[in-house]
C-alpha cells in the first residue's frame, strides 16, 4: 500500500471505531461471511477511491467502459466485491465512511450480470428529453430518490439486487432500503454495538 493511501486510511480510522466497523459488518452480513455483498464507490468524491481500487486484492470492475481519459477512470464509479473480515473491506469502509463515497448493496448475482444492470441506470432522461448522468451511488442522492419511486420504477432499479444500505447523513446510522411487491421498506440501524433495529417506512 502507497503512503498516500496508508494517510488516508489513518486518518479514516479517527472517525470510525473498531466498534463501528464490527456493527457494519454484523448488518452487512447477519448469517455471516458470504460473497454477496458489494460496494459502489464514486470515484469523483476524491482520488483516494481509485488508488485503493488498484491497491486492493478484491474483484471490481469500473462501471464505466470504452477507453477513458485518466482524468475519467479516476472519477468514475466503480463496483467492488467486499469479503467479510478482510483488510481491504475495512479499508474501503473506513475511508468511505462518513465522505459520501459510495453505497452497498446486496444480490447472489454475478459480476457481469450485476454490471450491466448497473450501467443501465448511469444515464436519465429530464422532462426534455436531454441526457443525463444519474449519480445513484451518492448515499444522498440514493436515499431521498428510492422513497420517491413508482412500484415499477422501483422493479427497473433493482432488477437482481435485495437491497441497498447507505448512511445517514451525519453518518451515525446505517439506512437499508429493502424492494418487496408490497414496495419499499426502509430500515434504520444506529452503528453503535448492540443498536435496535428500527422500521421506519413501509410500503
Amino acid at each position: 500500500m502507497n503512503e498516500a493511501i496508508k494517510a488516508a486510511v489513518a486518518a479514516s480510522d479517527t472517525a470510525m471505531t473498531d466498534e463501528s466497523l464490527t456493527r457494519i459488518e454484523e448488518i452487512l452480513w447477519p448469517e455471516g461471511p458470504r460473497q454477496n455483498i458489494w460496494m459502489i464507490l464514486d470515484g469523483a468524491r476524491s482520488i483516494d477511491v481509485f488508488r485503493m481500487v488498484l491497491d486492493c486484492h478484491l474483484e471490481y470492475s469500473c462501471l464505466y467502459s470504452g477507453p477513458l481519459s485518466p482524468e475519467m477512470e479516476i472519477a468514475a464509479p466503480y463496483l467492488v466485491q467486499l469479503d467479510h473480515g478482510y483488510r481491504d473491506t475495512h479499508r474501503f469502509i473506513r475511508r468511505a465512511w462518513g465522505d459520501k463515497m459510495g453505497v452497498f448493496l446486496r444480490t447472489d448475482t454475478s459480476l457481469k450480470n450485476l454490471r450491466r444492470h448497473l450501467r443501465q441506470l448511469l444515464v436519465v432522461r429530464d422532462t426534455r428529453g436531454r441526457r443525463l448522468v444519474f449519480r445513484y451511488y451518492d448515499p444522498r442522492v440514493l436515499r431521498v430518490y428510492l422513497p420517491t419511486c413508482t412500484q415499477a420504477e422501483l422493479r427497473t432499479v433493482y432488477g437482481p439486487i435485495e437491497c441497498f444500505w447507505t448512511e445517514s447523513e451525519d453518518g451515525e446510522q446505517i439506512r437499508q432500503f429493502s424492494f418487496h411487491e408490497s414496495g419499499l421498506e426502509q430500515r434504520v440501524e444506529t452503528v453503535a454495538q448492540n443498536a435496535a433495529l428500527k422500521p421506519t417506512a413501509s410500503g
